[in-house]
Order: structure tokens, then sequence, then C-alpha cells
């Protein structure tokens, strides 16, 4: 008798067989995905998950939300692509909008089709203009998967190049519950930043282009710096003819909670800014702003054949229209707060919870063997990602020991939400 095959095995068999093996996936079994519809998606076999993940904080307004839906299908019939040397109203209209929103004096805008590919221009923007190439970037950092991304990124698993562009320093990343100088905050002054001068006198010739980083660290697990941590260390880049590249790919379009932007929390204004993901609710798309007088700076051709496509930019409207008009940046403020507090009242009952930290509905869960030691405990992870698998919840992990969960709804999450995905992972926890 043949063996049965079910709907998401046969899914996935061609997944494995055709792809790339390098291309990881959640789950010792796979799971294929089919539909969505705001925080819920479904397999192959239609059962339903609660998507506390979207799709890597992409996913930013919920699956298949009918005004993006729309945009895209309406402008799908008028307009498909004609690259940038081509100027469109979808694209000019929105880099209007864009520098209406951006921090103060941001206003020129380079569309891409990737945060990859807006934190290489930023880069490439920032060196023209400076005149210099080094740039200071953080551990535990994540910036995409070109060779420069993979060098600006500081977190071994993800950088599989052999060949590392040149002119990257790492700083210390302002990571109090795990502080490299083993001190406590406030008391630590601010030494992770601090160290950052030293860091250009002896990594450097001193004079740097820029300074890149995230408002907080994504892949490296949902890290918050203290509140006048980017105050302290973009003085210093400043002082060295350095501009500072706010990479906000995870943490834009209000992720963090009632403002539009990460570093808007911290009292800084970039220099440039990137971002991706969730700024057209999954549709693909890159962006680097900056001043008028920058741009500038970056002189001689250039293009992108898909940046500023069309339909991409219509999504970007559409979720834009979706933030605004559905007060989600106050919803990701109450909603994140009422995540929170319930993850806080799991660290309570459950001792492998060391940490739990996070902005809005960008929340994370870092598993210890012990808090007096804080041992990594990776292993407790890979067995609660099944657990909560079986429950019908996704989250993602992260964190360079891969022991931090990553928990990020859609940011349309109502507090039934949340008390549903607390349920089932509290239902997982205990299981293990």
């Amino acid at each position: 008798m043949p063996v049965e095959t079910t709907k998401n095995a046969e899914v996935t068999k061609k997944y494995k067989e055709f792809l790339y093996p390098s291309v990881i996936t959640y789950y010792q079994e796979p799971l294929p995905l089919v539909s969505g519809q705001g925080c819920q998606v479904t397999d192959a076999e239609g059962r339903k998950y609660l998507d506390f993940f979207g799709g890597i904080l992409t996913v930013s307004i919920g699956h298949c939300h009918a005004g993006v839906t729309a945009k895209v299908i309406a402008q799908l019939k008028k307009l498909q692509h004609v690259s940038t040397l081509y100027p469109t109203a979808p694209v000019s209209d929105l880099a209007e909008r864009l520098a209406g929103i951006t921090p103060k004096g941001l206003r020129r805008s380079f569309f891409t089709n990737s945060g990859t590919e807006a934190d290489e221009t930023a880069v490439l923007t920032a060196q023209h203009y400076t005149g210099a190439a080094e740039i200071i970037a953080l551990r535990h950092s994540y910036s995409g998967r070109s060779a420069m991304a993979m060098s600006l990124t500081a977190h071994s698993a993800w950088r599989i190049s052999r060949t590392p562009v040149p002119n990257i320093r790492h700083a210390h990343a302002p990571y109090c519950y795990r502080c490299p100088f083993k001190l406590e905050y406030p008391a630590c002054e601010l030494a992770c930043a601090k160290d950052i001068e030293e860091l250009i006198l002896t990594e450097t010739c001193g004079k740097v282009a820029a300074f890149l980083a995230e408002p907080i660290l994504g892949v490296g697990g949902f890290v918050v710096p203290p509140k006048e941590y980017f105050q302290t260390a973009v003085e210093i880049v400043r002082r060295y003819g350095g501009l500072f590249i706010a990479d906000e790919v995870q943490t834009g379009w209000g992720r963090t909670g009632c403002k539009w932007f990460g570093i808007e929390h911290f009292n800084v204004v970039p220099d440039i800014m990137t971002s991706a993901k969730g700024m057209a609710n999954g549709i693909p798309i890159g962006w680097t702003v900056t001043t008028d007088q920058i741009a500038a700076g970056l002189k001689g051709l250039t293009i992108s054949t898909f940046g500023g496509n069309p339909v991409s930019c219509a999504a970007a409207h559409a979720t834009i229209d979706a933030i605004q008009e559905e007060g989600l940046l106050d919803n990701v403020e109450k909603t994140g707060a009422y995540l929170r507090e319930h993850l806080l009242g799991l660290q309570k009952d459950f001792p492998g919870i060391g940490d739990v930290r996070g902005m809005g509905l960008m929340q994370g869960v870092e598993f210890v063997t012990d808090r007096k030691t804080k041992a990594p405990d990776a292993k407790i992870v890979a067995r609660l990602f099944e657990e909560t698998k079986k429950e019908g919840l996704l989250i993602g992990k992260g964190g360079l020991y891969g022991n931090v969960l990553r928990i990020s709804p859609p940011m349309c999450a109502t507090k039934g939400d949340v008390d549903d995905a607390i349920k089932r992972l509290r239902k997982a926890l205990e299981k293990i």
C-alpha cells in the first residue's frame, strides 16, 4: 500500500527539492501556509494558526487587508512596471507623502526592493557625502544577505560570506541584560555608547562615514537600548565626521507604538533612514530617505529596475492609509502594553524566562537555564516552538544563541488576540 501523502508534505517536498538547501524553515516538519486573514493564517490542510510573528514583522496591518488588496488590484489593472527611468504618480506621490511623516529634514527618497538594498543605498550615500569609507555597526545586529549587508551583520549564524566587505567596525551592543562591560544601567553611565569613541580612535583612521544601527536590535533578540543611548552614541560619531543611519526595517511604521519610527522614541534625528518589511504590508519594497544636501552628495548615474514599482507604491499608500484611519499607532501602544504585562506574568510563573523586553508590538522573551548565571537556553526554545505550533500559535525566534522568542503580531491585533496567544503560549510552556 502506498503511504498517504498530506497536502502539507506535498508542498514541503517540492520546497526542499527545488530550492537552495540553505533556505531554512521553522519547525521539524515545515509548515506550508496557503491563506491568511487579519491575524490568522491557514496551512495546506485547512488548519488555522494565530500569527504572532507577522512574516518577520512584515504583515504590519493584517493578512490580506481589504484596503491593500483593492489598491494593488486597481494598480495592476492600470500600470504594473516601468522602472525609475519613467516617473509615475504612485512613486512621486508616495515620496511626497513620506516627507510629511519622516523625522525633520528627511525628504529625499530612494526606493528599492528590500531592506538589504535600502541599507546598501544608505551606506553608499554616506560614503559619498562624507568622503570617508569606514562604517560602524553594532554587534548582535542584522542588515541583510548581500555581501555588504552580511559584513554589517554581527551575528555569526547569518554571516555566510567568505569575502567580507572591508571598512566595517562593530561597536558593543547596548544589550543591558548581557552587558559586555558587566555593568548595570544606569550606574554604567552608558559605557557601551562611550566606547564608540575608543573604537573610532583605535579601529579606524579617525574619520568615519556613518554609524548604522537598528533602534531595537531585531534578529539580535529585540534588544532595546537605554533611552539616552543614541544621543550619546550619535554625538560621538558626528564629532568624527560620521552620519547616523537609522535602520527602521523592523521598527518602522508604528511597530514600536505611538510614533511612526522607532528612533523617534530616543530623541535623535537620523541623517539617513532605511525601511522595508512592514512598509507595504508584505508587498516587496525598500526605502532609503535622507536630506536634500546628503542626497545631492551621491553623484553619478543610478537606477533601480524594480524600485518604486507602482504596484508596491500603491500597497505602501494603502498601508499608511490603514495605519492612520484605523488608529493603529495608538492600538500598538495599548495592545503592546497589554501583551508586555501578560509576558511579565509568564516570567513570574516560569523560571526559565530570564528577560522580557521590547516596545509596542515588538516583544522579546529570553530563555535561560539559570537566572543568576543567565546561561542561554536554546534547547527550551526549540522544544517550545514545536509545542506552540501544536497549539496553533506562530511566533519567531532570534538572539545570538537562538534563545529569544520574538513576538510581533500584526498591528491590528486586539487584546482578545493577546489573551488567545498567551493562553496558547502558557499551555506550551506547561508541557515542557
